[in-house]
């Protein structure tokens, strides 16, 4: 059974803490991790970008100019793709990037995602996270005595509004309810922080 060192809110240690094998010591599978991520930052476009077609730019109706005879080049529109206020001949149109991934292959890549965390010493659990009003020093005080410097992702096991609000000013540092994270967050973290009680929750949901 892979162990972890429980911390307090100073950085000393006060007890270890075993964790379930099933999440903390998975097979790493690269290829469903790799698939995952490139799905999530697809589901993350908007598929907005529009342009227009010489069909849907306004105007362009009357031929600019006679056939023949004035020596210039031949034109039947002022809104030719070659003409400056155009169309656009193969520009970007509305369309949807979501990539659906089976729940299997996602549950694979997140466990991959925290075992490697934990093989890369990058996994930390406190014994409790109690914030009473919203102060960023207190998070920075935190991080300063864990010897965090750099990015970090907070897990909880419930929404903390506190924990939120305390954390969102720095831009190392992001936050998160447990049951919810995915295996980008994941990935994209430098320091992994669970509170004892998101561990708990996260082995109950995922074992």
């Amino acid at each position: 059974m892979p162990k972890v060192a429980v911390h307090n809110s100073k950085g000393e240690q006060v007890a270890e803490l075993e964790l379930n094998s099933a999440i903390f010591a998975a097979p790493i599978n690269q290829a469903a991790m790799h698939e995952v991520v490139v799905a999530y930052l697809a589901n993350q476009r908007r598929g907005t970008a529009s342009t227009k077609t010489r069909g849907l730019v306004r105007g362009g109706g009357r031929k600019p100019w006679r056939q023949k005879g004035t020596g210039r080049a031949r034109h039947g529109s002022s809104r030719s793709p070659i003409w400056t206020g155009g169309g656009v001949v193969f520009g970007p149109h509305p369309r949807d990037y979501t990539v659906r991934i089976p729940k299997k292959l996602r549950r694979a890549a997140l466990k991959s995602a925290l075992t490697t965390k934990y093989n890369n010493k990058e996994l930390i659990v406190l014994d409790q996270l109690t914030i009473e009003e919203p102060k960023t020093a207190e998070i920075v005080t935190l991080l300063n005595n864990l010897n965090i410097d750099g990015k970090a992702l907070i897990l909880t096991a419930e929404a903390a509004p506190t924990v939120f609000k305390s954390a969102r000013n720095i831009p190392t540092v992001s936050t998160g309810v447990v049951t919810n994270i995915n295996t980008y967050q994941v990935l994209n973290s430098g320091a992994l922080i669970f509170t004892k009680d998101a561990i708990a929750k996260l082995e109950e949901v995922f074992a």
